[in-house]
């Protein structure tokens, strides 16, 4: 269940929400096993091409797997509230519109169509580099990793994220994840209390041992 006005409120308070048991171990086995299924992917990314990190991730195709669908569609509903209240704080006259077939209008009007759901899965030695997932003008400010993997299969992995406030040292934050719980975050920017903003990116530590496999939900397409 997606409470809105709770993960409004925690991320007003730290930064980040966490969703507990989002999914169950049901559903997660299924989107592992999805990771081999070639057809649904439009494309697979090797981080170390690309000086990304070590591992990899797979896009999907449009049209989404409809689980995958119904849930970007129910995270953007609940998150388009605070994005609407963050980008007022932070001096913006962008808003964002109230349901996801809108905001994905935008992004095509903008030339973003490709779909940016995605898969990602970690072996032993691999790692996510600090980033910002934008992929072109049209960016939502909010975006959501659930990890699928159990966490006593792997050791290290663990979710990032470093918030840069002005003036000030960066902040890391260590986020823990069960099987199936949804972390939220910023993409970029989120006001403080301070009304300054704060700058973010992400990435997971190198994995040690095991496989870690996760769901990333982006709420904007790419060009």
């Amino acid at each position: 269940m997606i409470d809105s006005a709770e993960l409004v409120a925690q991320l007003d308070e730290r930064g980040y929400a966490v969703v507990p048991a989002l999914l169950d171990a049901a559903r997660c086995a299924e989107l592992m096993a999805a990771y081999d299924d070639g057809p649904l992917f439009r494309s697979t990314i090797v981080m170390q091409r690309h000086g990304y990190g070590r591992g990899e991730y797979r896009y999907f195709s449009y049209p989404l797997p409809p689980f995958v669908q119904t849930l970007r569609e129910q995270l953007y509903t609940a998150l388009v509230p605070a994005a609407n209240a963050w980008s007022e704080r932070l001096g913006s006259k962008v808003r964002f519109p109230a349901a996801l077939p809108l905001m994905l209008e935008l992004c095509a009007d903008a030339g973003q169509a490709r779909p940016t759901a995605l898969l990602l899965r970690y072996r032993a030695g691999d790692y996510n580099a600090l980033h910002q997932d934008i992929y072109g003008e049209v960016a939502f400010p909010l975006q959501a990793t659930i990890l699928l993997s159990d966490p006593s299969t792997f050791a290290g992995g663990e979710f990032v994220l470093v918030e840069a406030k002005p003036r000030k040292q960066s902040t890391p934050h260590v986020v823990p994840l069960a099987r199936g719980d949804c972390v939220i975050f910023p993409n970029r920017l989120r006001p403080n209390a301070q009304g300054a903003r704060s700058t973010y990116r992400h990435g997971v530590a190198e994995v040690r041992s095991g496989t870690r496999v996760t769901l990333g939900i982006i709420l904007h397409d790419a060009k």
